[in-house]
């Protein structure tokens, strides 16, 4: 008897075979991910930097407009980190 799992998955992938990926996708991937990962981590050095600078000046609005930057700039790293990562998976061209 197949649990309830078992039988989405069966479904989903007849639906959706899952993709198989190869080495060097899988490094691609890798990759993008290691580079993303220290984008944000700048981002988030430099932006939380300047937020405690902002707070310590008692300017608690341009506190809150930074860490909507943050949020913004985080987003858009992610996305652009998605589309990437998804143009290697379609087997594209990547360009740096």
């Amino acid at each position: 008897m197949k649990t309830a799992y078992e039988l989405v998955m069966e479904r989903l992938s007849k639906t959706a075979p899952a993709i198989k990926l190869t080495d060097e996708q899988k490094r691609q991937l890798a990759e993008l991910d290691s580079v993303y990962s220290a984008k944000i981590a700048e981002l988030e050095i430099t932006l939380k930097d300047q937020i405690a600078k902002a707070v310590g000046a008692g300017d608690y609005l341009k506190a809150q407009e930074l860490e909507q930057q943050l949020v913004n700039e985080r987003k858009k790293l992610q996305a652009e980190l998605e589309a990437k990562k998804e143009a290697v998976r379609q087997g594209k061209k990547q360009a740096q």
